[in-house]
Parts: C-alpha cells; sequence; structure tokens
C-alpha cells in the first residue's frame, strides 16, 4: 500500500498510482529534514566488565570467528557492541555459514532482538551475501525503523536486486509513514531511478524532481548527495545539468571529481574530461585515485592521444596504481585505442595482478579493430586455456574481431559455442555481431533468417547492425525493412535516417533522400556533424567538417588543394556518393573535401615532422572518398597514417589501407 501526507512544499496528490508508475511527487512526504554524521546510526553501547564479552570482541577484531563462537554460548548477556563486532567480522570475512546463527542468538537476547542499531548491521550483512529475503525479515521485525534501518533495506535492494522499482516503492512508503530522509536516502533513490526499467524520459523526470526536492531542504550542499546527482545525470547523458551541479558545490571530494572526469568521459566529451582533471591537478586539496585515473585513461583513449596516454601512463606509476587491475584494464585499451597494440600487448604481458576477463577482453577487441581476427581468436582460445570464462562482453569483443577480419565461419562456430561450450545465452548484443559479421561478408540473406530465428525480440542494435551492412552492399529493400523497425524502437536516433539517405542517394533515387530528409526535419533531428581529432606535439586539435574556425584553415584548405591535384595524376578519383544533395559533380567534389579526416590530416602533414606517424581518430564511419584519398597521400608523401573510425582502425602506408577494402 502506498501512503501520503502533506507538505507546504508538495501538493497533495489525488489518486493513487501504482508502484511501477509512480510520480516523483507521490514519493516525498516531508517534515524537517535531518542529516546525520553517516550513514550508519551510533551505537549505544552498554558497559560491561565481563571478560567472554571483551574476549569474544577481541576475537571478532582478530578475525577468529571459530573461537569467537565457540565462546559465544558461555555469554549470558551478550552487549550490543559484542552482537556489532561479530556482524561486522562476519561480513568483513564472507563467513555466510555464521550469519543464521548471530541471528537466532540475537532474537534470543533480551532487549536487543528489536534493536534498530543491530538491525541496521544485520540487514548491511544479509546485503552484503546478496540474501535479500533475510534483509526484508529484519526489516520487518524491527518495530522501531529508524532512518538507517529504512536507509539500509532501500541501499540492499538497489544493490542487490537492481529493482529500481521495489525500492522506489519502498521510498514512497517511507514519506507514508513519515521517515525523515537524509542525503543517503536522496541517494539510494537516485540509484533506484536509474536501476529502472523505464524510458529515459521518465527516468529524467524522476530525477529531476529528486533534484528539485534536495534544494528545497538544503542537501544541495552535501558533497555525497551532489556528486549522486552528478552520476545520475551523466548516466542518462544529461551532461550540462551534471556540470551545473558540479560547479555549484561548495566543496568537492576526489568522488565528485572523478564523476565528472567519468560523465564526460563516458558521453563521448573526451577533451573537457582532461580539462577537468588539469582542474583537479590544480586543487591541492585533492588528488587523484585510481577510480580518477580509470576514467582520464579512457578520455586518452577516445581521442587516441597517445602521448596524454603516456604522461598519464607514468602517472599511474608515480602513484603505485599499476597494481590495481582496473587501472592496467583501461592502459591496456587506452594504448590499443590509441593505435599502439604492440604497447598494449606488453602492458598485458606484465601485469603484476591477476589478469581477469576484461584484461582479455581488452586484448581481443584491440586485435580485432586492427583487423587482425586470427590472432584475436588465439587469444581467445588462450584464456579459455587458462581458466578464464568468458563473459558476454567476450563474445562480442571476438565476434567483432571475426566480422573485421572477414572470418564468417569461425565468426559463426564461436556464436554458437556460447550456450553449448560456455553455459551463455546470447542476447541482442552478440546477435547484433553475428549479423554484422554475415552482413559484412555480403551473407544478408543469412543474417536475416538468424534475425527472424531470434529467441528474443530483435533490438535496435541487430536491426542497426542490417542497416549497416545494407550501406554497405546497397540493398534498399532490406534496408527499409530494418529502419521500419528503427524507426518505431529508436525515432530519436538520426543515424538511422542517415545511413537510409545515403542508400537512397548512391542509388540516385533523389525523391526518397529527399522524403528521409522531411522526416528528419519534422521530428526536431540533427545529422550528428562528423568531428576529427588529431595530436599534434602533445597537443589535441579538432576538426568539424566544413571547419571555419581553425586559425589555419586557410593554409589547410590551399594544402589539401595541392595535395588532390598531384594525387589525380596517380590516379585518385573523388568518390562523391556520400552526398544527400542532386548538385554537379563539381560542387559534390567541394563538400567532400570539407570532411574533418581530410582536415586534420592537412593539418598533421603541416603541423608534425617527417617520419612522425599522423594519428587521427573519427566520431564517425570513415567515408570511402576519405579512406582512397587518405591511401594515395600516404603514397604521395611517404608518410604513415594511422585513422580510428567509429569501428576499426586503418593503417595506411604506401598507398595501401591495413582493412584491405573491407570494412
Amino acid at each position: 500500500m502506498v501512503f501520503f501526507c502533506t507538505h507546504p512544499y508538495l501538493p497533495t496528490p489525488t489518486f493513487v498510482p501504482k508502484p511501477h508508475n509512480l510520480h516523483l511527487r507521490s514519493l516525498f512526504c516531508l517534515q524537517s529534514p535531518i542529516e546525520p554524521s553517516s550513514s550508519s546510526p551510533s551505537p549505544t553501547h552498554s558497559i560491561t566488565t565481563n571478560n567472554y564479552n571483551h574476549l569474544i570482541q577481541s576475537l571478532c577484531s582478530q578475525g577468529n570467528l571459530t573461537q569467537a563462537f565457540k565462546l559465544l554460548p558461555r555469554e549470558a548477556s551478550p552487549t550490543q557492541r559484542t552482537f556489532e563486532s561479530l556482524i561486522l567480522a562476519c561480513t568483513r570475512h564472507n563467513a555466510t555459514s555464521y550469519a543464521p546463527a548471530i541471528d537466532r542468538r540475537l532474537s534470543a537476547a533480551d532487549g536487543l532482538h528489536h534493536d534498530p542499531f543491530l538491525s541496521t548491521k544485520l540487514i548491511e550483512m544479509y546485503s552484503h551475501f546478496s540474501a535479500l529475503d533475510d534483509a526484508r525479515n529484519v526489516f520487518d521485525r524491527t518495530p522501531q525503523k529508524t532512518i538507517f534501518v529504512w536507509n539500509a533495506l532501500l541501499k540492499a535492494i538497489v544493490v542487490v536486486s537492481n529493482d529500481g522499482e521495489e525500492a522506489l516503492s519502498l521510498f514512497t512508503d517511507m514519506g507514508g509513514k513519515g521517515v525523515h530522509f537524509d542525503s543517503f536516502s536522496y541517494s539510494y533513490v537516485l540509484k533506484a531511478c536509474l536501476a529502472s526499467s523505464l524510458h529515459v524520459s521518465v527516468v529524467l523526470r524522476r530525477v529531476r524532481q529528486i533534484h528539485g526536492h534536495v534544494l528545497r531542504v538544503g542537501f544541495d550542499s552535501r558533497v555525497h548527495a551532489a556528486t549522486t546527482l552528478v552520476d545520475s545525470y551523466a548516466k542518462i547523458g544529461r551532461v550540462a545539468c551534471a556540470r551545473r551541479v558540479f560547479d555549484k558545490m561548495p566543496h568537492r571530494n576526489v568522488v565528485s571529481w572523478s564523476a565528472m572526469i567519468a560523465c564526460y568521459a563516458k558521453n563521448g566529451r573526451h577533451l573537457d574530461a582532461l580539462a577537468i582533471f588539469r582542474d583537479m591537478m590544480r586543487d591541492s586539496e585533492t588528488a587523484p585515485n585510481s577510480v580518477t585515473m580509470v576514467s582520464v585513461l579512457q578520455a586518452c583513449a577516445g581521442l587516441s592521444a597517445l602521448s596524454q596516454g603516456k604522461l598519464m601512463h607514468g602517472y599511474v606509476l608515480r602513484r603505485g596504481f599499476y597494481a590495481t587491475v582496473s587501472v592496467v584494464n583501461a592502459l591496456i585499451a587506452m594504448y590499443i585505442k590509441c593505435g599502439s597494440l604492440d604497447a598494449g600487448r606488453r602492458v598485458f604481458a606484465t601485469m603484476i595482478v591477476p589478469r581477469n576477463v576484461v584484461s582479455w577482453n581488452s586484448l581481443i577487441s584491440g586485435y580485432g579493430v586492427h583487423g587482425f581476427g586470427k590472432e584475436a581468436i588465439q587469444v581467445f582460445e588462450e584464456m579459455i586455456s587458462v581458466g578464464i570464462s568468458p563473459s558476454p562482453v567476450t563474445f562480442v569483443s571476438i565476434l567483432g574481431a571475426c566480422s573485421h577480419g572477414g572470418l564468417v565461419e569461425e565468426g559463426r562456430r564461436l556464436f554458437d559455442s556460447m550456450l553449448k561450450e560456455h553455459n551463455l545465452i546470447p542476447q541482442s548484443e552478440q546477435y547484433a555481431s553475428l549479423v554484422d559479421l554475415l552482413g559484412r561478408a555480403g551473407q544478408l540473406d543469412e543474417a536475416t533468417k538468424v534475425i527472424e530465428g531470434m529467441n528474443i525480440e530483435p533490438g535496435p542494435t541487430v536491426w542497426g547492425s542490417l542497416l549497416g551492412a545494407c550501406r554497405i552492399h546497397g540493398n534498399i529493400e532490406l534496408a527499409e525493412r530494418a529502419c521500419s523497425h528503427l524507426f518505431e524502437l529508436e525515432p530519436w536516433n538520426a543515424g538511422n535516417y542517415i545511413l537510409l539517405a545515403d542508400i537512397y542517394a548512391a542509388a540516385k533515387l533523389w525523391e526518397e533522400v529527399s522524403r528521409v530528409k522531411k522526416l528528419l526535419e519534422a521530428r526536431g533531428l540533427q545529422k550528428l556533424v562528423g568531428c576529427s581529432w588529431i595530436e599534434v606535439k602533445k597537443n589535441l586539435y579538432s576538426f568539424a567538417s566544413v571547419d571555419e574556425l581553425n586559425p589555419q584553415i586557410e593554409q589547410v584548405h590551399a594544402l589539401l588543394t595541392e595535395l588532390v591535384k598531384e594525387v589525380r595524376e596517380m590516379g585518385y578519383v573523388p568518390n562523391t556518393k556520400v552526398v544527400l544533395y542532386d548538385l554537379e559533380q563539381k560542387e559534390k567534389e567541394k563538400i567532400v573535401l570539407g570532411h574533418s579526416e581530410k582536415l586534420a590530416l592537412a593539418f598533421g602533414i603541416i603541423s608534425s615532422q617527417k617520419g612522425e606517424v599522423i594519428r587521427i581518430t573519427k566520431n564517425l564511419r570513415l567515408c570511402e572518398d576519405c579512406h582512397s584519398l587518405t591511401k594515395f597521400i600516404s603514397k604521395y608523401t611517404k608518410r604513415e597514417i594511422l585513422v580510428r573510425d567509429v569501428n576499426r582502425f586503418h593503417h595506411f602506408r604506401d598507398g595501401m589501407c591495413s582493412c584491405m577494402e573491407y570494412w
């Protein structure tokens, strides 16, 4: 049952919603907010001189649970501190077998079996053991439910079951019973919103409502609550909202800074992530931790900023983070995504901490995006041989490697092994990888059969893979079929409309191109602007398509014009099929000449030394004309050029590309 009470800040609801459709205004029932000093209550320790109590507590602190439990029956009146010591030791040493014994002994203890402090500790212990039913039982039998008891169960539901709707329902119950929320209550309910299965727009509305409530009760100045708000906005892609919360924080700790850096890194704002990291380094009161460095390395990887990444590697070594597996995994991924596969492999080979499945996944993915499919399969087999069980992500990586290498039969065998050999049920991500593998190889009929034979409903990733394959092979009929699903599943994704328009444009179906563009405009969607990054002399530069803001743009255009003139004599012919306008050929050539990767390439030639590898990152798929022109320029200038697009690496040298025209 959902309870409500009135408060001057909030209107009285006129209806009782179902728990799975709760409106956040119904979640709050306020009185004067309280803010305890921590998320756990303070014990009311009784003073005793009994030697058994002291001895049991001492044994617990030493981790000797066996002896402590042998002495427990001899103590007629265990104190609150004794039970606390037993519960904490049991949790700390993962001693699940002792948990029921503690619970039973506590139930028989006069005056303590309903103690809210010990109930909180018991709920936290059962949560640690993922025993949610036992945690609920403790909660239900506790007559005096303090905010700490409520918060303990709220946190348990979010962490253990990841059931956002149940947690939100509990939060509503708290309000209905007049419980005074604290900042930790808001933190847990924000996490519950993110854990719910509702559409992102509904989640955003709930987060904003909670944010407004946090502001009204003055908890926005609390580091814990504000940091959770930053993280919540980050996870639903509202970077500007996260930054506003961050900027208004009167005090920040390492968790706050790390949350903001992660927000930028995970939402593709890599330059901003590095900029705020520099701001953090200027803050003498806060030093980065291992979590911070993972996000910073991800930002370096996102920009292919090898020099910046090497600097961060040095910092990791100086701070002693090399013993943290998540940091080392991030280093492996950083080097691979910066185009230095050998360096990534060296970091992997010299790990001083045990490798986990993420370590292996990084290496498998690295070989895959560089086009070394067979080597990726060898690493996969080596992982299995050393006893590491593959994860679902492993199969996305290995199937992607097979796709980039054209290893169709190997990929199908590995897909079939998921269930047969590793007891993993394929989900949308793995089916999407299989469809991409078959579609890229031109086996569109087989890819369609895979989709029709799926035992789950095909998601946008699956239909998106089919649409991408249709673009490569110019299959209009299947592209339209894929888009009929995609426009319904993700109507906000402009990329699907653009891909369909590309397919129509390649077939010179200009009326259909116009129809798709009008549909795009009617829905208020905009094409993602092509952007490329290049690192020169440890500085990062970004270029947008038809960029007029760069101070060297005239010099860049002049060099590009000269290069095109020279390579035309070598056989280069501009490919303008990606232009979505029915224009004269010369006008189309002007448009493709302004693509961001071409601008970045010309800038790299101007600004770098001869013999230096030019490294470019593109936020979209490399178009056919840019691919062709870069091959000719690599031969004409005798330069090695490394381009990473949204799918893979292209290693250009002497007029050839590592993809062998298969991308």
